[in-house]
């Protein structure tokens, strides 16, 4: 029969689809394609264990069985906001807390059982890629999480090595640029060769709307990632994670094995450590040396490598992106310290680079404990009396030690005694004192030729450091105008926000 109703194939659609829903299966042969199928079983499998994990620059002790497992991975991601600098907090999207993630730890051989939670408090969709996975999107195809749930799939650690892992969720770029990413180190059947030290340490690279060490929460800068121009280039997170009190730790006569990734997103980091040799270098992350006696060493944004060295001579090592402006002014900066007895016959002791360096970093580090402790003291101070809100002297002169440590020490010197004939002292320097606006003025357009200080003269050249911000400069000037036998008054942001604004436009690059 013809009907004319325009909606009764529709109808007629809608109530078979219900009746098939609905109605019990018969056979066999009716049963859904799709339904789960058993999973096999690996007979070369012996029981099963927990893994593992831990937190950079930590690494789970050395895989000791001689047969493949169930390794079970619980690993949770959070969004949180954390510190990137002194003064500056982003909101790090993270596994397992942390930037870079908690540190995976199995053997050749092993299935991996792994469970992704997506804590209920995320605003963001995750999953994982692990590069140690063979399979579609590394897993990524089966860990799509949202906020309160959790995912799992399994995979055979088939491939030994040193994996990246990170999210791959669309935008992947926004993701991994937010601190989604971490290692999993596979072993080989017969383990790694035995080392006193294991450390985990990781390079990324972070897009901030705010310059270097303007303070605040600083939101992602979607422009500067696809421009490829970073705020920061950072080890395990932030500025400071592996100087001072957090430094990495070895002593004289033991071997360290250094398990480096790059989570990029997007520059490649040239590795070094300062004073000291690559014994040997597993590139990429495999696991045979592919070179010994190796000085620095690529790693390539989504990649990894492990080097290995003994230690004759105690003292600070520095830890650096050998691309130096991202060391010296991006945070890709570390430390190792070693102690132990000198040997003089392979060092005197008096290479500069490696004094300046731990001063440096232990100056920077005094300073920043410092400023936590005089801030906890003027919270305390705002909750008896509300009307206390603004930094106080002596925070400016700490937070201006951290900025003379990390730009001006080096031609100063230490304590303010400059060079003579070429960079006049801060030290009881009259010039400095007589005059703040000038003072202001030098910094941020920098000077050449003869100036006499303390009835000397002294003709060289200071570079302009306009690509401080007037909080920083303030700072540093409060700083130098209070120590090196000087004494004087606080200077304000608003007083160099001032003077750079009666300053002249000159056309020069922005400082990113």
């Amino acid at each position: 029969m013809k009907t004319t109703n325009p909606n009764f194939a529709r109808l007629m659609l809608v109530a078979t689809a219900f009746w098939v829903a609905t109605s019990p299966v018969s056979s066999a042969a009716e049963a859904p394609v799709n339904a789960a199928k058993p999973k096999p079983v690996d007979p070369t499998l012996q029981g099963e264990e927990i893994a593992v994990l831990t937190q950079p620059p930590f690494v789970p002790p050395p895989i000791t069985r001689r047969h493949a497992t169930k390794v079970i991975v619980h690993l949770e991601v959070q969004e949180v906001v954390k510190r990137l600098a002194d003064g500056v907090d982003y909101l790090f999207w993270t596994f397992g807390g942390d930037v870079p993630g908690s540190f995976i730890r199995v053997r050749e051989g092993d299935l991996v059982e792994f469970h992704l939670a997506n804590h209920p408090s995320s605003k963001m969709p995750h999953n994982i890629d692990l590069h140690a996975v063979t399979g579609p999107g590394g897993g990524a195809a089966s860990s799509f999480t949202a906020p309160g749930h959790e995912s799992q799939f399994s995979f055979k650690a088939i491939n030994p090595g040193l994996y990246v892992y990170h999210c791959a969720t669309a935008p992947v770029g926004l993701h991994v640029a937010n601190g989604m990413y971490g290692l999993i180190l596979v072993e080989p059947e017969n383990g790694l060769p035995p080392v006193d030290r294991e450390y985990y340490v990781m390079q990324g690279d972070f897009y901030t709307t705010g310059r270097f060490g303007e303070e605040g929460l600083q939101p992602f800068d979607q422009r500067k990632a696809e421009d490829e121009r970073p705020s920061y280039v950072v080890f395990n997170g932030s500025v400071g994670a592996l100087v001072g009190d957090n430094a990495l730790k070895a002593k004289v006569g033991e071997s360290v094995r250094l398990f480096v990734g790059n989570g990029g997103p997007n520059l490649v980091s040239s590795f070094h450590v300062i004073g000291e040799i690559f014994d040997r270098v597993y590139q990429e992350g495999g696991i045979r040396p592919s070179q010994e006696q190796v000085q620095t060493t690529l790693v390539p944004a989504g990649g990894s490598v492990i080097v290995e060295f003994g230690l004759e001579v105690p003292g600070t090592y520095i830890l650096v992106d050998h691309s130096l402006f991202r060391a010296f002014n991006k945070g890709a900066l570390g430390m190792l310290k070693v102690e132990g007895e000198d040997n003089l016959l392979v060092y005197s002791g008096k290479e500069v680079d490696a004094v300046y360096l731990g001063r440096q970093a232990e100056a920077g580090t005094d300073a920043q404990r410092r400023v936590v402790e005089l801030e906890a003291a003027r919270a305390a101070a705002i909750t008896a009396d509300p009307k206390i809100a603004s930094l106080t002297k002596e925070i400016q002169i700490e937070r201006g030690k951290g900025v003379f440590m990390q730009t001006c020490f080096v031609c100063h010197q230490m304590e303010g005694q400059g060079i003579p004939g070429q960079i006049p002292p801060l030290a009881k320097a009259d010039y400095l004192m007589e005059d703040r606006d000038r003072s202001i003025r030098i910094v941020l357009q920098g000077m050449t030729g003869e100036v006499v200080v303390n009835e000397k003269k002294y003709n060289g050249v200071m570079l302009p450091m306009n690509n401080l911000s007037d909080a920083e400069i303030a700072n540093v000037l409060t700083y130098v105008r209070n120590s090196f036998g000087n004494q004087g008054d606080a200077i304000a942001p608003d007083e160099v926000r001032r003077v750079r604004a009666e300053l002249p436009v000159v056309n020069t690059p922005a400082f990113e």
